[in-house]
């Protein structure tokens, strides 16, 4: 294992590399990245639903990491964990230009991957258990009705960790080590209920693709399912709910979280 040194050196390469990457490049690796954190999700979600309680959450927690593991493992980009850039971009290893460029175009990737996941889920029956379709729409409601403030603060919370886990998976020397450091800070985080905004790409979209189609889409009629949509559920599920409440401060928060975290270990190894 690296000492925090030795990973802020690695980092200074790591970023020079993801900066010059093309832009088509950060976008199929992004759009790879979204799908992965949508498989961790969904999977976390299908066994808290069918636990239910204490237990459900902590085992959906330890299920989530997945997501990581393969953006690590397999090879790919994802916003958050590229907030990690920041450190060598403050002491001058990269330029400010590469980063943000990195950071645009991989986002939007994430959004693509995490989309695609939506509606596949959507589309493939996967939601034909009640209570997993309840699941979904209370996860999503519950997060297009956070207040601006605390969304904030929980994606702040949520990339610290997030981060955290990255930075020490890459000073990890074999694949063992690797997946324990991303497992830990990550099941950590959901078992908290941060605020993870690529996560988020996957569930509100499909608890508004949810809202949409429940009880007359085709879908639903050749899957026999109908659940009651909860009470204000199509006012408050929404687009433009979900980019303004959610969202936005969420990415902000990610952003200062992780940030901040790669930007404090670059100011301590400064050289």
């Amino acid at each position: 294992m690296l000492s925090t040194k030795e990973i802020t050196r690695k980092w200074e390469t790591i970023a020079q590399g993801k900066a010059s990457l093309s832009i088509p490049n950060l976008l199929l690796l992004g759009i790879l990245a979204g799908m992965f954190i949508a498989f961790g999700a969904l999977g976390s979600t299908v066994v808290s639903s069918g636990v239910g309680g204490g237990l459900g959450k902590l085992l959906g927690a330890c299920v989530f990491p997945t997501g990581l593991i393969l953006v690590v493992m397999a090879g790919a980009e994802l916003f958050t964990g590229n907030c990690l850039m920041a450190g060598p971009a403050l002491n001058g290893k990269v330029k400010w230009t590469g980063v943000l460029r990195n950071w645009c175009f991989v986002y939007l990737g994430n959004i693509l991957g995490s989309g695609i996941m939506a509606r596949l889920v959507m589309a493939s029956g996967f939601l034909w258990n009640k209570d997993l379709t309840a699941s979904f729409m209370s996860i999503a409601m519950a997060k297009c009705t956070l207040p601006f403030d605390a969304a904030l603060l929980r994606g702040i919370g949520c990339n610290i960790l997030v981060c955290g886990a990255v930075w020490m998976a890459s000073g990890a020397d074999h694949a063992a080590g690797k997946a324990l450091c991303c497992f830990f800070p990550v099941m950590l985080f959901v078992l908290c209920g941060f605020e993870h905004s690529v996560a988020n790409m996957f569930y509100v979209p499909l608890g508004v693709l949810l809202g949409k189609y429940m009880g007359s889409s085709f879908i639903w009629h050749r899957f026999d399912v109908s659940y009651p949509l909860p009470e204000g559920y199509l006012t408050q599920v929404t687009i433009s709910a979900y980019l303004l409440k959610n969202l936005l401060p969420v990415t902000i928060g990610n952003i200062i979280g992780g940030a901040g975290l790669s930007m404090i270990y670059a100011r301590v190894h400064r050289d």
